[in-house]
C-alpha cells in the first residue's frame, strides 16, 4: 500500500468534499449539521495558502481523505501554532493512514515554522482520540455540553503537541 499526499486544490477538492460531507450526515466528528457546498471547505482548508496547507490523501492513487493545517487563532502571537485536522473515506480506517498522514503534517509544519498543533476533537470520537494519543498528543481541555448534533449535547476535547 503507498500513501500519497496531494496539494488540495480547487480541482482536486470534490472527493474531499463527498468525504467530509458524509461525516456531517452521519457522524459527529464534525458540528456542521448540514452539507456544505465546495465552497465552503476551500475556506475550511485554506486551499492554495502557503503556510496553512491542505492535501488530499491518495491509497495506490485513490483519494482515500484529505488533511490539513489551519491557523489556530486569528491573533499573530498565535502564528507559531497550528489546528491539525484529518478526514478519511468510512471504508480506509484502521490501515495506519491515520499515523502517516500525522507524521506527514508534522513534518509540513516544522517546514512552514509551526511548533505547535493542536487536534480538536468531539469526546466520543474514540479512534480518533487513540490515534492522537499514541502519537504523544496529550490531552489539554475538555470542554462539556459545548455542542449539539442528532438530539444529543456532544463534548469537545483538545489535544496538543510540541514539534
Amino acid at each position: 500500500m503507498s500513501i500519497k499526499f496531494k496539494r488540495i486544490t480547487k480541482e482536486n477538492i470534490t472527493k474531499a468534499l463527498t468525504i467530509y460531507n458524509w461525516y456531517v450526515l452521519n457522524s459527529t466528528a464534525t458540528f456542521h449539521l448540514e452539507e456544505i457546498p465546495q465552497e465552503e471547505l476551500e475556506r475550511m482548508v485554506s486551499v492554495g495558502h502557503e503556510k496553512y496547507q491542505s492535501f488530499i490523501i491518495l491509497i495506490d492513487s485513490e483519494i482515500c481523505g484529505f488533511c490539513y493545517l489551519s491557523q489556530f487563532r486569528y491573533k499573530e502571537a498565535y502564528d507559531k501554532s497550528a489546528e491539525i485536522t484529518l478526514y478519511l473515506d468510512k471504508n480506509a480506517t484502521g490501515k495506519g493512514i491515520g499515523k502517516t498522514t500525522l507524521n506527514y503534517l508534522e513534518n509540513i509544519a516544522k517546514e512552514k515554522g509551526i511548533n505547535n498543533l493542536v487536534g480538536v476533537i468531539t469526546a466520543e470520537n474514540e479512534p480518533s482520540i487513540k490515534l492522537f494519543e499514541k502519537h504523544n498528543y496529550f490531552k489539554v481541555g475538555h470542554l462539556k455540553s459545548i455542542g449539539e448534533k442528532f438530539g444529543k449535547a456532544l463534548d469537545v476535547v483538545s489535544y496538543q503537541k510540541e514539534i
